[in-house]
């Protein structure tokens, strides 16, 4: 789940007000705009700073989230802007170029710049570029408890002296620091000691590229310059006012006579340049730790990254993470005593009784305990068989999201994952897929290119199970093993071809990668357990509606007779691959919700319908087939109507195609799972 739908979610829970509209009484205040790179605790200090209201819309123009507040300082009250994570002044992603944009226009009376202090190394280089572009920086070195434990000690007054802005540590978990911070706001000022300075070939571009900047801006025209030195194309449209729209030809000039004298491209060198001004300032203020603790972490941390050691690891992670505890012990364990104990001796034939006393008409009976009910269907589905799962699923992902395995197991699939046209960034959507891939479609936003986005979306639609579906799939294979390897082998190559061909086939330049990498630590308890309660209640505030509309629409066309009508459109299509005919009510159920299907195949494998063949080619057919109606629709808005319904129609066609091939080569060789 993205950190803005979690914001929403939390701001429901704790009564704040979630609305698409900016208060007009908060376009009057001045703006404190918080920026940092992703996973440092923006967020929560927002939480923190503004209290019990917020605001979450899209930003104009994007579907990028951005949430607002009000705080109040010792010079009156302020709007507080949340924004996307970002990495450098010099946008690569629409979030990044988002933060950007949110500077500039909304002239922010301090922007507060939140680092991770653990990490303080890597990331006081965007504070450097923040001062240097003259705007008011207040320095938040949050997680200073995490420093601490590591061993780095960080001279706070020195810090300040040196970067000439207001340093405040902070441990936004708990709310220290958060105060001073709100005290400190006041005292930001346009930095003028830490100037970086670049190699001579940037200066002089700088200085020729300076007087053509003539429009007011936030930023200063010496980092506009250097930004639009950096990369124009993605920039100009930003730093230029209308009236310098014109001098855009004359920076690329500018720009690429700099280039022809340096080794690399300019980003790479002021990236350089940046972070060799931060190597000089840290040593008179910060100490670091040379302890065999934090040599094994980076150890372990390098070993995650490298394919030899990295991917073995990956194995280990997904077979104790997903096959065992979320596929045996959510999908086998839990669903077991929920569905046979709790609702099979007490829930069940409890509400039947009930039912069938207080509602004497047969039709209204089965909306509720009929074969397809509210009951019956909706939340014995969504509360016995998909919540253990789920469940299961969000506690493990929230182990490895606050354990920093994310971002190695990025950089370790990088390289393949250029092969399908997409980087290692896109791993989070894809992991996140494994949980719900209508929020996985809605992550793809932070990708850097429209091309990746589609093709992530794509990949998404067709080969990514989401965890309810896989658990219980997972569950359905664990007895048989042959057929376990069979799913997996058929839907990881059918993810690899489809990626490559898009990648083959879709215009687009080749994308780049950069991600800060975070250091390694043990989840906490806390942030674990939080992370994991608020996906529980999204799911039962999002999705398990969605259950009990299912079943209302299934009723509806059982009494119309649409969902016989579309039962026996498959049914055909279903007997050709070998698979019963009530395999095409489990299909059209996986189109409602993917769950919803493998719940299905669940019910037929426990009856005896399906032997072992039977059951993965259907199992493969469904995890390959439609995207659920709540995914369609994030793609609809996300990508357009055009690419949803072409996607739909082509991975239906794959879907059952893939299915009969797989059919039709286990009859050919003979081979029974």
């Amino acid at each position: 789940m993205t950190t803005s739908r979690f914001r929403t979610l939390l701001a429901r829970l704790r009564g704040r007000r979630a609305g698409p509209a900016q208060p007009e009484e908060a376009t009057r205040l001045p703006k404190v705009v918080i920026v940092g790179s992703p996973n440092v605790g923006k967020s929560l200090l927002f939480n923190r700073l503004t209290g019990s209201y917020v605001v979450v819309s899209n930003y104009p123009g994007t579907t990028v989230e951005v949430s607002r507040g009000t705080v109040t300082t010792a010079a009156g009250r302020c709007e507080v802007v949340d924004t996307p994570g970002i990495y450098s002044l010099a946008p690569i992603t629409d979030e990044e170029r988002v933060t950007l944009d949110l500077l500039l226009r909304e002239q922010p009376r301090t922007v507060v710049h939140v680092i991770d202090a653990k990490n303080i190394q890597r990331m006081l280089g965007l504070t450097l570029q923040l001062a240097d572009a003259g705007l008011p920086v207040v320095l938040v070195l949050n997680m200073a408890d995490e420093a601490r434990l590591a061993g780095i000690r960080i001279d706070v007054r020195r810090l300040e002296q040196t970067l000439g802005i207001p340093v405040v540590e902070t441990v936004a978990t708990t709310g220290a620091g958060v105060r001073e911070v709100i005290a400190r706001m006041a005292e930001a000022q346009p930095a003028t000691a830490c100037r970086v300075s670049f190699e001579p070939a940037i200066e002089t571009a700088i200085r020729q590229a300076t007087p053509l900047l003539s429009a007011p801006s936030p930023l200063a025209k010496r980092m506009r310059a250097l930004l639009l030195l950096q990369a124009a194309p993605a920039v100009e449209g930003l730093l230029c006012g209308e009236a310098e729209q014109s001098q855009a030809e004359p920076i690329t000039r500018i720009a690429e006579t700099a280039r022809r004298s340096l080794a690399h491209a300019i980003r790479y060198h002021a990236t350089l340049a940046t972070q060799q001004a931060v190597d000089r300032i840290l040593p008179d203020a910060v100490q670091f730790p040379a302890g065999s603790a934090l040599v094994l972490r980076e150890r372990i941390s390098r070993w995650l990254m490298r394919p030899l050691t990295g991917i073995p690891m990956l194995l280990l992670v997904l077979y104790f993470g997903l096959y065992q505890f979320v596929g045996s012990f959510g999908a086998g364990t839990l669903v077991d005593f929920l569905q046979n104990t709790v609702f099979g001796l007490y829930i069940t034939p409890w509400v039947d009784r009930l039912i069938q006393a207080i509602i004497p008409w047969p039709l209204w009976r089965d909306l509720f305990i009929g074969p397809y009910g509210f009951i019956t269907l909706g939340v014995r589905y969504a509360v016995a068989l998909i919540f253990p799962i789920v469940g299961t699923f969000f506690l493990a992902f929230s182990l490895l999201e606050d354990s920093g395995y994310l971002p190695r197991l990025a950089m370790l699939l990088d390289r393949i994952f250029k092969k399908i046209g997409l980087n290692g960034r896109a791993v989070i959507p894809m992991v996140l897929g494994l949980g719900c891939d209508t929020m996985a479609t809605i992550v793809t936003r932070t990708l850097e290119t429209t091309r990746e986005r589609i093709i992530a979306s794509l990949l998404l639609a067709l080969a990514v199970p989401c965890s309810a579906q896989m658990g219980v799939i997972l569950g359905l294979l664990a007895g048989h093993p042959a057929g376990l390897v069979v799913w997996v082998g058929v839907i990881l190559l059918v993810f690899l071809v489809a990626g490559t061909l898009a990648a083959r086939f879709l215009p687009g330049e080749r994308p780049r990668f950069y991600m800060e990498i975070p250091p390694l630590r043990w989840p906490r308890l806390g942030n674990v357990c939080a992370k994991t309660y608020a996906r529980m209640v999204w799911y039962f505030c999002e999705v398990f509606p969605l259950f009990l509309l299912a079943s209302l629409l299934i009723w509806v066309g059982q009494i119309t007779g649409l969902f016989q009508l579309c039962v026996r459109g498959l049914t055909p299509l279903v007997h050709v691959m070998g698979l019963p005919d009530q395999t095409a009510v489990a299909f059209l159920f996986g189109f409602f919700r993917r769950d919803y299907g493998a719940a299905g195949l669940y019910d037929l494998q426990k009856s005896g319908a399906l032997d072992g063949n039977q059951l993965v080619v259907a199992a493969i057919t469904l995890t390959l087939f439609l995207p659920c109606v709540a995914q369609l629709l994030i793609m609809k808005k996300e990508r357009g109507l055009q690419f949803a319904l072409i996607s739909a129609l082509g991975i239906t066609v794959i879907a059952l195609a893939i299915g009969l091939l797989v059919h039709l080569l286990l009859v050919a060789t003979g081979i029974r799972l």
